[in-house]
């Protein structure tokens, strides 16, 4: 599929910079995966309506490190801005990181001083060991980071020094516009509801599930739905533009993505059954295709998860294999992600790009902070 096949025409003002007031505020384009069209346009607080006991809902629960940081070189006072990658090779010392710097002719042994999200001075540096030489990520370094408990690792210090790796788009257009918002705000919105701590890992939100609430979770448990975790952690990998004519041309980025044991027997069981499964985001559907059935089934029966780095790419003709729908927000042009919506639906991208006509007409909101799309199955 040509790469132009996905673009689309989106009025700036339909960018969404902030949030809705409340998550599940936002508004719900509702479709099914039959052969003739068929849209609703509701609120996601209307979402449990569209489940029945037995649905199996997959919610990818690795949490955002606040994994932007600035600072200054010791050396020259300079001003440096830097992401979060990772922790170096297999983590044994959670003091070297991975990370993306921005900063003026950085050398081999420079150290460079953190600030907090706020602008004021912490006991906290990096100091440059290497440059990597990895094609997925150009510009990355080696990193030891120095300070009180830096041994804890990445999340312990970044908790303190910081700040919400908004998506870049977000940034630019804040600053356009003089919209400002607090860090602290960002970092509970830009979180989801079942975020797990101990699953941190992402320098980007699995968007779809910032729509949930407690309350919207706890309704569809009490209907007899099921609510099943997966892990992927997002990866910077996820706002590469697609520069190839075709689609399947682009070399995807690698993350790291699991099915633990409990939720591979919902999925298994749910198959069994004739039950629907359901993927909130684009994330957690390349956690479930990633496998294949029958690692789904050995995960579930040895009581082992399912574990793997995945560079999945989910293009139209793609047979899914372990879900029936999907919750997803509305997606860039020309991206994978659009790709990976467009391969659910009849028709492929002409019947999403319809939808995306839709949706701009009926004036939703678009991207990470924006409104979402229900796919259900036939």
């Amino acid at each position: 599929m040509r790469t132009s096949d996905l673009q689309y025409e989106l009025p700036e003002e339909l960018i969404a910079t902030t949030p809705a007031g409340r998550r599940d505020g936002a508004r719900l384009l509702v479709t099914r995966r039959t052969a003739s069209p068929m849209v609703e346009h509701r609120a996601v607080a209307d979402l449990p309506g569209y489940f029945r006991k037995g649905d199996v809902l997959v919610v990818n629960v690795s949490a955002v490190i606040p994994a932007r940081f600035h600072g200054s070189r010791s050396d020259t006072g300079g001003a440096i801005e830097g992401l979060y990658l990772g922790p170096a090779g297999d983590g044994a010392d959670a003091r070297r990181w991975r990370v993306l710097l921005k900063a003026k002719r950085p050398r081999v042994g420079a150290t460079l001083a953190l600030t907090t999200a706020d602008g004021h001075a912490s006991a906290y540096s990096l100091v440059l060991e290497s440059k990597i030489d990895d094609a997925e990520q150009p510009g990355a370094w080696l990193v030891r980071a120095e300070g009180p408990e830096a041994e804890l690792g990445a999340v312990h210090v970044l908790s303190i020094v910081g700040s919400t790796p908004l998506p870049p788009y977000i940034l630019a257009s804040r600053k356009r516009h003089g919209v400002n918002v607090s860090d602290q705000a960002d970092r509970d919105r830009y979180q989801t509801v079942y975020a797990n701590n101990a699953s941190a890992g992402s320098v980007a939100a699995p968007t779809a599930g910032l729509h949930f609430t407690p309350e919207i979770l706890s309704t569809l448990s009490a209907m007899g739905v099921s609510i099943a975790h997966v892990t992927l952690h997002v990866g910077t990998g996820t706002f590469k533009p697609v520069t190839a004519e075709f689609i399947e041309q682009h070399e995807m980025h690698h993350e790291w993505c699991s099915i633990p044991p409990t939720t591979a027997r919902l999925i298994c069981d749910a198959k069994q059954n004739g039950q629907r499964i359901i993927a909130v985001g684009t994330t957690s559907a390349r956690t479930l295709e990633s496998f294949s059935p029958e690692q789904i089934m050995a995960a579930a029966e040895r009581g082992q998860a399912a574990e793997r780095w995945t560079n999945i790419l989910i293009t139209p003709g793609h047979h899914f294999l372990n879900l029936h729908g999907l919750m997803t927000n509305f997606h860039l042009p020309q991206s994978t992600l659009m790709a990976m919506v467009a391969a659910l639906l009849p028709e492929g991208a002409p019947r999403l790009l319809a939808l995306y006509a839709e949706a701009v007409r009926e004036r939703y909101r678009f991207y990470s902070f924006g409104d979402a799309m229900l796919i259900l199955p036939v």
